[in-house]
């Protein structure tokens, strides 16, 4: 596996395109993540961000380019296998969780990298569930039916099923859209938590900057077409002159808190 300054890459992206018909969605992303560094992958409506991510766990194939994930590249390794060391949340996975398992029961689907759960888990997978339920606040809920949640209870009971699964790489896509303001502070805490050393590799797409948790170190930041208008530390990234061009307004940044807040600039 590549190293990059001494840390070990488990994301690597050279040349990457994905394109329908004549139109690029994707184009000529060249992208390197090194474990233990946590991205915000940033951009308007339209840039690519939820391909991006598709891209990188196989579930489309790119136009061009070569993709390593973990180490194993996209084309010549078991996707089954792979994926299991992978976690994802995103709005579609819980439009496609029965809505009438139970939160116990979507939690228990991580490790099996299931949307159902299809046998009796043991004395001890059941507790680890249920200690994974209390650390992301929904101890009260281990028996309700997921279609029951709100939106804010049903991303947690997600990162949850993530988290218990142990992934190596954990892709997020933008996981907070529906929220409210408690539903995206309380999410960001629980991930925040995920954050810490040891533990895995967060990829965080959204357009929002008050999504990104201090805890993010890095940003990626497309333009709308799916080419790399930014990459590298926050600092250096989420930028006034880089966030007008993303979002082709005169936008203002300013930090307070580890968080970013973006906003017109006042004529």
């Amino acid at each position: 596996m590549s190293r990059m300054e001494g840390r070990e890459t488990v994301i690597s992206a050279d040349r990457l395109s994905f394109r329908r018909g004549r139109e690029y969605l994707i184009r000529d992303i060249s992208w390197r993540v090194a474990r233990g560094e946590h991205w915000a992958v940033l951009g308007p409506n339209g840039a690519g961000k939820t391909i991006l991510l598709r891209l990188l766990t196989g579930y489309i194939w790119p136009t061009e380019g070569v993709v390593e994930i973990l180490g194993q590249r996209l084309g010549r390794v078991d996707l089954r296998e792979l994926r299991r060391r992978l976690g994802w949340v995103a709005k579609t996975l819980e439009e496609m969780t029965p809505a009438r398992a139970t939160v116990g029961e979507v939690i228990l689907s991580g490790p099996r990298a299931s949307l159902g759960l299809y046998e009796e888990p043991s004395a001890g997978e059941m507790r680890l569930a249920r200690e994974a339920a209390e650390q992301f606040g929904l101890g009260r809920l281990f028996g309700r039916e997921f279609g029951l949640l709100s939106s804010g209870e049903k991303q947690r009971a997600l990162l949850a099923r993530a988290a218990l699964a142990g992934p190596e790489l954990l892709f997020l896509d933008e996981p907070m859209s529906n929220l409210d303001l408690a539903g995206r502070e309380t999410f960001l805490a629980r991930l925040g938590e995920l954050a810490a050393p040891g533990g895995p590799t967060i990829i965080l797409t959204t357009h929002n900057t008050l999504e990104i948790g201090p805890f993010l170190t890095h940003a990626l930041i497309l333009a709308e077409g799916g080419a790399v208008l930014a990459a590298g530390p926050l600092a250096e990234t989420l930028t006034p002159e880089n966030l007008s061009r993303a979002f082709g307004l005169p936008l203002r940044v300013e930090k307070a808190g580890g968080r970013y807040l973006a906003f017109l600039e006042p004529n």
